[in-house]
């Protein structure tokens, strides 16, 4: 139970790291540095995007910052304050109350998936099955990825489609998938 707290923790810290993390450039490079050393983690990228800060505040009142600051890898879902936006009025400030901590880590780790999926595996993935895919989240939900155009478009299990706006923002522990909406579990 414990690993899959941290899973759900790491997931929502990656979801919010999302926003604004392909304008981070990496850190300065030292010879005896690996890639993955000189890029920030979920969280951190998150953090610095300017985009996030929704993600970031709700990662934190879930308890998975330690989660997604660690190695990973994840692939994260992260909905732009703007998607936060979009949910009915009072609905993030009624999910970061402490009383409702297992219902926004469920939420977050909806927004995560165990590994590292690039946009070219999602769409891999979606062609190898007839135009749409299923993907299983670390909250243990799932969600259909298909393509409209040349965008990834997930499905929840609410029916609620969302675009992938920005693909592949690598991090030290995962990549990034910035969203336009934000992910409802059934």
């Amino acid at each position: 139970m414990r690993n899959s707290k941290s899973l759900k923790a790491a997931a929502f810290a990656a979801i919010a790291a999302t926003t604004g993390l392909a304008a981070m450039a990496p850190l300065s490079a030292h010879h005896h540095k690996t890639a993955s050393q000189t890029q920030p983690n979920i969280v951190a990228a998150a953090q610095g995007t300017g985009v996030h800060n929704t993600l970031v505040a709700a990662v934190q009142a879930a308890g998975l910052v330690d989660t997604l600051s660690s190695p990973g890898p994840f692939t994260i879902f992260a909905p732009t304050d703007t998607a936060f936006a979009k949910l009915p009025a009072g609905t993030v400030e009624t999910l970061v109350k402490p009383e409702n901590k297992g219902t926004l880590t469920n939420i977050l780790t909806y927004h995560a998936v165990a590994g590292n999926v690039s946009s070219s595996d999602l769409i891999s993935l979606i062609n190898r099955h007839g135009g749409s895919a299923t993907i299983d989240t670390v909250a243990g939900e799932k969600l259909t990825a298909r393509l409209s155009g040349d965008k990834i478009v997930i499905t929840d299990a609410a029916g609620r489609a969302t675009a992938v706006m920005q693909a592949d923002v690598n991090v030290s522990n995962g990549v990034i998938h910035v969203t336009d909406g934000v992910f409802l579990p059934g």
